[in-house]
């Protein structure tokens, strides 16, 4: 999932923030990330992943490195579809303090009626956000990379991530969330932005 302050708005802030020039060396380890983070159109990110069997040091290792991978692009969660791997296995971490989460076939055993409209971005999908509605409050089922149970209880941006990141492993994107008219807005942002990459590569 793209970075929080996508996802969050200040609305009585007094004093802007002063703009600093983003720095050369994040901004390199952001585009060496992103460079594994498969994109729409990659037919991994529309098909159901399949169950975590194994839960050994490669299934740990798989774990440190996706982990390594949403922090050098600015993420909250990280789905092991992104990266090409059919596995049910998600990573989030949500805040600098906050410890980081795997959780390894995920199941939601409970979700809210009550829900709330945020604007979302996709590492998968990067320069577009569009809004989507999720639930407030959930509880998700799910095993550890060491293999134990873990269950959890989320609320608000925590929540949202986490299903997000479920949605991953579904093969659902965000733009399968969001109404008719941002789909359209989206995909033409995403075709524009496309055009430019390919310009500036030539």
């Amino acid at each position: 999932m793209a970075e929080e302050h996508e996802l969050e708005h200040t609305e009585e802030a007094e004093v802007e923030e002063p703009i600093h020039a983003p720095d050369p060396e994040l901004e390199a380890r952001r585009n060496a990330a992103l460079s594994f983070i498969r994109r729409l159109g990659d037919p991994i990110l529309k098909s159901r992943a399949t169950e975590v069997d194994h839960f050994d040091d490669s299934l740990k290792s798989q774990v440190a490195r996706m982990a390594a991978l949403m922090q050098d692009a600015f993420g909250l969660g990280l789905a092991a579809p992104q990266l090409g791997i059919s596995q049910r296995l998600l990573v989030y971490r949500v805040g600098a303090g906050a410890p980081l989460i795997a959780l390894a076939n995920p199941e939601l055993e409970w979700s809210s009626k009550d829900e709330e409209t945020m604007e979302e971005g996709c590492l998968s999908l990067p320069g577009v956000t569009v809004d989507v509605d999720r639930a407030v409050y959930v509880r998700v089922r799910a095993l550890d990379e060491e293999g134990e149970e873990r269950r959890v209880e989320a609320s608000g941006l925590e929540a949202r991530v986490i299903l997000h990141e479920m949605d991953h492993l579904d093969g659902v994107l965000i733009l399968d969330r969001t109404t008719r008219e941002q789909r359209k807005t989206a995909m033409k942002a995403l075709r524009e932005l496309e055009r430019e990459r390919s310009e500036q590569a030539a």
